[in-house]
């Protein structure tokens, strides 16, 4: 607007320098009164301002499309989305303004992730129903055997009975934790704690989970205190080892623990089969498991890295996954350290 200002000023400016000193004396020549106001002033002025107004208004039409055309794009894709058609995107026009660009690029973003959004949606949707049925069916077959009289009732029959109830109750807990996160609603209760002690508890708790798995746990736990909640964090720690019995039997498992001015830190890394460089950033989705261990019985609910996620991200933290070097899983907890966490 201040160019085609601007520009409209030097036009009429210009304009009237050329006549008054140039095509004035060519028009009235021998006028001696040349403070009288002539016909011709008045035309050439209203043709300098016609021919000022009319450029400023041709370049600004042609600057009202460059601005336009994208807002009409990302207008149009937002009305498909509002549809419910997430796949739409709004485009770019050739000679748009750098603001347009930014426009349409952030529209496309947060489009691209309120697909990716509704794709997680239905396959956790789809997830969620197929990791409760499989327990609710085995519970159901026994039951109905117990009834008809085909299982001799038994304490061990029963104890695989809680263990499925268990198990449900498990999912269910972890959906909620997620659910919580998700919503900003998880309630952390901060206590100043070391990290390595909490890595050290976590390690005794498993110990006999860790050495049916064939395990062997190396620990470097040097001293991390921050200020965090102490049962989730404890979680997010036996969710990671976990994991590493799950996925990684008889393998070497490394425990560090260290922090810096901003910042404590732990890393677990095995030396078992890892993740594949293309699934790493899809080892965090909930219900996702390696090909390797797709099965329920040994896979686990594909929640326990989602939830880990969750937990220190309500911290004000990350978990990340190193890239692979050799062979083997690395990943590492970072937590603000003492009143960074709740800053």
């Amino acid at each position: 607007m201040v160019l085609l200002t601007l520009l409209a000023f030097v036009v009429v400016y210009a304009g009237l320098v050329a006549y008054f000193f140039f095509i004035y004396d060519w028009l009235y020549p021998g006028v001696e009164n040349e403070s009288a106001w002539q016909l011709g002033d008045t035309i050439t002025l209203g043709l300098l301002l016609a021919v000022g107004i009319l450029t400023a208004s041709l370049v600004g039409w042609r600057l009202a499309r460059y601005v336009t055309e994208p807002l009409k794009s990302v207008a149009s894709a937002a009305r498909t989305i509002a549809h419910g058609d997430f796949s739409a995107r709004a485009v770019l026009p050739r000679r748009s303004f750098g603001e347009a660009g930014e426009l349409v690029s952030d529209f496309n973003l947060m489009a691209e992730r309120l697909e990716r959004a509704e794709t997680e949606l239905k396959y956790s949707n789809s997830a969620i129903a197929h990791e409760l049925r499989t327990p609710l069916t085995i519970l159901r077959g026994r039951l109905q055997g117990l009834l008809d009289g085909a299982f001799e009732p038994s304490p061990e029959l029963y104890s695989r009975l809680i263990a499925h109830v268990e198990d449900l109750g498990g999912i269910v807990e972890e959906l909620r934790t997620l659910a919580l996160s998700n919503a900003g609603q998880l309630d952390l209760r901060y206590s100043q704690i070391d990290l390595a002690s909490e890595v050290d508890a976590a390690v005794t708790s498993m110990d006999d989970q860790l050495s049916g798995a064939g395990s062997l746990v190396v620990r470097r736990l040097d001293q991390a205190v921050a200020v965090a909640d102490k049962s989730k964090l404890r979680q997010a720690i036996v969710a990671i080892l976990d994991n590493c019995r799950r996925y990684a039997p008889n393998s070497t498992i490394y425990l560090e623990t260290w922090q810096d001015k901003d910042h404590v830190y732990f890393r677990c890394t095995d030396t078992g089969p890892g993740v594949e460089e293309e699934n790493r950033s899809r080892a965090f989705e909930r219900f996702w498991r390696a090909d390797v261990s797709r099965n329920r019985v040994s896979g686990g609910s594909g929640l326990g890295l989602s939830i880990v996620k969750a937990i220190m991200q309500a911290h004000q933290g990350d978990a990340i996954i190193l890239p692979k070097k050799d062979k083997g899983f690395s990943i590492e907890l970072q937590l603000p350290c003492r009143d960074h966490a709740r800053g």
